[in-house]
């Protein structure tokens, strides 16, 4: 009797963790007053551990140590042949999943790319290895980075122009924009939610 009521205790406490992760934790947005609003300013438009920093000449990015090289369209799903960096951003299930204007801008446009199924974004240590000891862990040039469903975002600000580039983790079938081409959006303010682990 006592196995089965300490059995019965830890099944109700499972469900209970895992019911407010998926209700309360995911979809927490904590406030951001007085952001600055500065042109010359670009503040992380996520939450998150910094995966990988890669410089953009041209429209095109190198990918490794052996100088393999990427065009930035097969990641943003967009024609460009922009010069700058490039900072992937990793977000686990312990970071805030909405995403914010890095500057005051305009959206000059949004690209949606869905695939049929999305790649997992880490292996289980890579998992642990981030999320728990919120250890940096390289996310450059795997598969998902090129194939996983992603929301391109184009942002215009005073001094600079930015593609956020949102990538959907495995588990994730859904991302969910707020703001519209055309919209003006101040520092800080809200552009989209994605659940679970996931990348921009």
């Amino acid at each position: 009797m006592t196995a089965l009521l300490v059995a019965l205790i830890l099944v109700i406490l499972t469900g209970g963790a895992v019911l407010f992760l998926r209700t309360v934790w995911f979809h927490r947005d904590p406030p951001h007053p007085d952001v600055p609003q500065r042109a010359d300013a670009v503040r992380s438009p996520v939450y998150g551990i910094v995966a990988y920093v890669r410089r953009v000449e041209d429209g095109v990015i190198t990918a490794d140590k052996k100088g393999e090289e990427i065009p930035l369209p097969e990641l943003t799903k967009e024609q460009g042949r922009e010069t700058g960096w490039l900072v992937g951003i990793a977000m686990t299930a312990l970071d805030v999943h909405f995403q914010y204007a890095p500057v005051p801008a305009v959206v000059e446009g949004m690209h949606h790319y869905r695939t049929g199924r999305n790649l997992p974004m880490f292996d289980l240590w890579e998992y642990v290895r981030i999320t728990w000891f919120r250890r940096w862990v390289s996310l450059w040039a795997k598969r998902y980075l090129l194939e996983n469903e992603r929301m391109t975002f184009r942002l215009r600000g005073d001094s600079v122009t930015l593609s956020l580039v949102l990538i959907a983790d495995k588990f994730v079938d859904k991302i969910t924009p707020f703001v519209k081409a055309g919209d003006e959006v101040a520092a800080g303010a809200k552009l989209s939610f994605i659940g679970r682990g996931s990348q921009v």
